[in-house]
């Protein structure tokens, strides 16, 4: 059996809640991080009792040390499970972002925070909700849960998939959570502002999941037989060099323009191609919280 991937993250912001984990928090209680000095009547624990301060207070009363406590924060991942995320040459993308569902589901229980799931393709998907729980297999639990669930290939218009991300997101709306949302992307982004909005409150970190075969055009022969994952139509290319370049100028447009779109918002997008590198992941919070 191999070892479950383990990465490690951190907020650059301080959590607000009570709950006590790793996080840096803004809370009063017992950590290790001072805040003030506050009087032994309004924070009555006399074994943080501070003497030099309480000689040099300009009034004569006894000085107690105030720490801020490290908090807990709840950990939410949103996941597109539409058809297009069954693409993949060898795993499909969805199998990669289980993966990573696993690996944070991991991560979380080793710093103590709860998890859970929701999950969205032409609605939201109720069958793939779990509210925040922890528990050492719960990342395995979510990730089951994607790799044996279908999708639906209706579509009745092409916004359908960024209004139902934003029913899911207004589910989290208004609380502070750590946010991470998986998707291909492969549909309008003008509907994107309205989702970060809604979690405006909440660390967002995007995952964006894409196949080697959708990066960069096949070096086999001229012909090309696609078909569209979410409708099903079927058509030829030819491949010329015009192309596959454009084919490859397509791919690096839509990375400028997820960057630029969550850019606006002070976020950089996690981009995942065929893996999951949990190491790439680690550096991507080292480098958001330096």
């Amino acid at each position: 059996m191999s070892a479950i991937a383990e990465f490690h993250y951190r907020l650059p912001m301080r959590a607000s809640g009570v709950r006590p984990g790793s996080h840096r928090g803004a809370s009063f209680g017992s950590g290790q991080e001072f805040a003030l000095h506050g009087r032994l009547f309004d924070y009555p624990d006399p074994r943080r009792l501070d003497l030099r301060a309480s000689v040099r207070a300009a009034r004569s009363e006894w000085l107690v040390r105030v720490h801020l406590q490290r908090a807990a924060v709840p950990v939410q991942v949103l996941v597109d499970v539409s058809a297009s995320m069954r693409f993949g040459t060898h795993r499909t993308k969805l199998a990669v972002a289980a993966d990573f569902v696993e690996a944070l589901g991991y991560s979380a229980f080793r710093v103590g925070d709860p998890l859970g799931m929701l999950a969205f393709d032409q609605r939201a998907r109720d069958d793939l909700f779990v509210p925040p729980r922890s528990g050492r297999g719960i990342g395995n639990l979510l990730a089951t849960m994607l790799r044996n669930c279908e999708s639906e290939r209706a579509v009745r218009h092409e916004n359908t998939a960024t209004h139902a991300l934003q029913s899911v997101a207004a589910a989290l709306a208004g609380g502070q959570s750590l946010i991470f949302l998986v998707s291909d992307f492969h549909w309008p982004l003008e509907a994107l502002p309205a989702v970060l909005d809604l979690l405006v409150h909440s660390y967002v970190v995007p995952i964006v999941v894409w196949d080697a075969a959708e990066i960069a055009p096949p070096a086999g022969g001229p012909l090309l037989a696609v078909s569209d994952a979410e409708s099903g139509a079927r058509r030829t290319l030819w491949l010329s060099a015009g192309v596959r370049e454009r084919w490859r100028e397509g791919v690096a447009r839509r990375r400028a323009e997820l960057s630029q779109s969550f850019g606006k918002r002070a976020i950089q997008p996690f981009f995942v191609e065929n893996a999951f590198d949990p190491d790439a992941m680690s550096r991507y919070f080292l480098e958001a919280v330096a």
